[in-house]
């Protein structure tokens, strides 16, 4: 029977180009007696048909994906052998699936929720997400930006009245605080940070969820997405974008939550780095 179970996200910007990536960090983490139990994906940059599910399973995962050319897209990756006897396919694994915000007619490709049924525990509502960027807050893409985080409270109000166990998961495009801004002072009124976005972030946390990294205490200066100009992972000089936001019952059996700074010294890495929460039974 399982003790806990390890959820993360990471923004791998193009599963194409980082599809190694992923499956050597999933590999190192199972070496390590870590392994990562659910994985939710943001920035897959391709369609599904090009998603690499026969990848996925001759490693050891089932997963599904909403894909969408050039831009986008979010996957949700799940490790077999932590799987309940009843989950043994796509449709018994991944229940109750929802691609994009009901309701939206967005056909951008930036939500993927599904219910999972984890050996020995009750099962978890997870929702892969990638929030839109925003480009500057004069822009009608930040325009965009605040309407579709809109409607993300909105619809995320009811699905935790139907799902208790609800994790979200994924890159935020906001820093909620200037502790999470590698210099707050050169990012004032900016995109990313601007008070607008961190009301927005506020609303989530209102609907009864919580900051899985901020429930233990941390290091300084800890961030998720470095700038590859300008030396940014070198100098240090980043964000913390990336977000586990859990429900209030999983916030009570969260026991760690961590980000993964490793694979972003890899050749060729994503900009983003894994970020990770433990839940027990």
């Amino acid at each position: 029977m399982a003790e806990s179970v390890r959820i993360a996200a990471w923004n791998v910007n193009s599963l194409k180009v980082r599809l190694p990536h992923v499956l050597k960090w999933l590999q190192d983490q199972e070496k390590a007696k870590k392994p990562i139990d659910a994985l939710c994906l943001q920035e897959l940059k391709l369609t599904d048909d090009k998603y690499p599910h026969k990848e996925f399973e001759d490693a050891g995962y089932l997963s599904i994906a909403a894909g969408q050319k050039t831009y986008n897209g979010v996957a949700i990756i799940v490790r077999k052998a932590a799987l309940a006897p009843i989950a043994s396919n796509h449709e018994t694994t991944f229940l109750k699936p929802i691609r994009n915000i009901p309701g939206s007619t967005d056909e951008q490709q930036r939500i993927l929720a599904a219910t999972v049924c984890f050996k020995g525990m009750q099962p978890i509502r997870l929702v892969s997400a990638y929030f839109p960027n925003g480009q500057s807050p004069d822009s009608d893409k930040f325009v965009y930006k605040l309407a579709w985080l809109k409607a993300l409270e909105n619809w995320l109000s009811d699905e935790l009245g139907q799902n208790s166990r609800l994790a979200l998961l994924g890159d935020f495009n906001i820093a909620p605080t200037d502790d999470d801004v590698h210099d707050p002072a050169k990012w004032i009124g900016q995109n990313l940070v601007s008070p607008p976005e961190r009301e927005a972030f506020q609303q989530l946390l209102n609907l009864g969820l919580t900051d899985s990294y901020r429930m233990f205490e941390q290091a300084p200066k800890s961030f998720s997405w470095w700038d590859y100009r300008m030396m940014g992972f070198r100098r240090n000089a980043g964000m913390r974008i990336d977000h586990i936001l859990l429900s209030e019952a999983l916030k009570d059996k969260c026991t760690e939550s961590i980000i993964d700074k490793e694979p972003r010294t890899w050749e060729q890495p994503s900009d983003h780095a894994p970020v990770i929460a433990k839940i027990s039974v």
